[in-house]
């Protein structure tokens, strides 16, 4: 069985249950969003798509 899920979602499903469960401030979160948002308008935005590609095609190749 495959699973796919979007990234965002998965995130924020870990940041939620950071937040929840370890303590994560909400002033945290928000620069860390802030940084994501940042990111994604730099050059080096798509090496960073290619490789959560390549390492979601790799963990999708599992077989357990």
């Amino acid at each position: 069985m495959i699973l796919s899920i979007s990234g965002v979602v998965l995130f924020g499903i870990v940041a939620f249950l950071f937040f929840r469960k370890d303590g994560l401030k909400l002033s945290h979160g928000l620069v860390c969003a802030l940084f994501g948002f940042y990111l994604s308008s730099t050059a080096i935005a798509p090496s960073i798509k290619a490789g959560s590609a390549s390492l979601a095609g790799l963990l999708g190749g599992l077989k357990f």
